[in-house]
């Protein structure tokens, strides 16, 4: 790792614990927290979600990968309370499951869902279909879904959440954002129909990310982070540069502390697929971000340099086939970060035909150079042979 991408790292690790400790001395702009023990579970750390004033455990609940019920009706039972689904998660599968594990705890907990529609008529359509297989009548927060620049935002996407919180299925309106955070993030904060963001936001990220979530927050706006494992890329192999010093467990948990320590993200919504990472992720809440947390995600950074996409944005343009190169690097970081070959597969069929066509192995040489060093051609080429039929 070269010294600029040690400084680089080492100051966007330790950025908001300096934000915080700037916060905390305006009662005003703190977001409102509190620790309390279950009787039987672990302690529960809740902040107020903007001005929505929904109360939310630091740790939410990130459906989309799940698909035991199970886990999700523990999480519930042991005290967390924000949940996050999609009508698109496993096609449309993942709401019902949702609902069916929640249906007894309606009253107790915070529920989301998204739509990918792009007009009024098919977002209104899309959160009817919600409703019914969440088996409720409104939902908390309903989100824009993957919203890249101010001008997704359209005027008649903001009336259909409008006319959704008038009929009372909605109670919150929300955008949620993978890249382009540095302009949409703040455009969303001084827009006035939108109340909760949620957006990536995890330790590999540049140090301008706490500044526009600083900004948002001040404005009010409920900031919730996903993609808080940066990609979920776990132990190395044998074999590996740094696998004898990442060979313990310990770097997703380092990654979700680091993100549940900035007072300006009110609540994360971490992937769960069993009790055991249910478990894990809730120690979140009760354990500190140390120093030995930083060492190890400086070690988890330089293993998932070559593959670890940021959606930064840089590489946009850069292809000369036209390829969505952010895109198709998220959907091969859901089969293997996630484990969930099928939705990345799912997620590159939804391409252009034009786009899915494509054999990097083809070309006569990448014209697609990476700032942060991953490998992306091969990264490419590695999803065209996964996926591509």
């Amino acid at each position: 790792m070269t010294p600029s991408r040690r400084n680089f790292l080492a100051a966007g690790l330790a950025l908001p614990a300096v934000a915080s400790a700037t916060r905390t001395s305006n009662s005003e702009q703190a977001p409102q927290t509190s620790l309390k023990p279950l009787p039987s579970g672990p302690a529960m750390r809740y902040k107020t979600l903007g001005k929505t004033g929904l109360k939310v455990t630091a740790v939410g609940f990130g459906c989309m990968v799940t698909s035991d019920g199970s886990v999700v009706e523990r999480a519930a039972d042991i005290g967390i309370t924000y949940f996050d689904t999609a009508r698109n998660y496993q096609s449309g599968n993942n709401e019902r499951m949702v609902g069916a594990a929640l249906k007894n705890r309606r009253k107790d907990i915070v529920l989301s869902t998204k739509t990918e529609a792009r007009d009024k008529a098919g977002a209104l359509a899309q959160l009817d279909t919600s409703l019914k297989e969440l088996a409720t009548d409104f939902v908390d927060i309903w989100y824009l879904h993957g919203r890249t620049n101010p001008s997704d935002i359209t005027d008649d996407l903001i009336e259909a959440q409008q006319i959704a919180k008038k009929a009372g299925k909605i109670r919150f309106a929300g955008v949620s954002t993978h890249s382009g955070q540095r302009d949409l993030i703040p455009f969303l904060a001084k827009h006035p129909n939108i109340d909760v963001i949620l957006t990536q936001y995890n330790f590999s990220m540049e140090p301008f990310m706490n500044e526009v979530i600083d900004e948002a927050a001040k404005a009010g706006k409920g900031i919730v982070a996903m993609k808080v494992m940066a990609g979920g890329f776990r132990r190395p192999q044998p074999g590996n540069p740094v696998y004898e010093k990442l060979k313990r467990d310990g770097a997703m948990l380092a990654a979700l502390k680091w993100v549940v320590r900035n007072p300006n993200v009110h609540t994360t919504v971490p992937s769960m697929t069993d009790m055991d990472q249910l478990d894990d992720n809730l120690k979140a809440m009760a354990q500190p971000f140390g120093a030995e947390d930083q060492k190890l995600l400086a070690l988890q950074l330089e293993h998932i340099a070559p593959m670890y996409c940021r959606m930064c944005g840089e590489c946009n343009g850069q292809c000369r086939q036209g390829l969505p190169v952010a895109d198709v690097l998220r959907f091969l970081t859901y089969a293997e970060g996630y484990k969930q070959f099928a939705l990345g597969r799912e997620r590159f069929l939804e391409l252009e035909p034009a786009h899915t066509a494509v054999r990097c192995g083809d070309c006569p040489g990448c014209t697609v150079q990476c700032p942060y060093g991953v490998k992306v051609a091969q990264r490419l080429i590695r999803a065209q042979e996964l996926f591509a039929c």
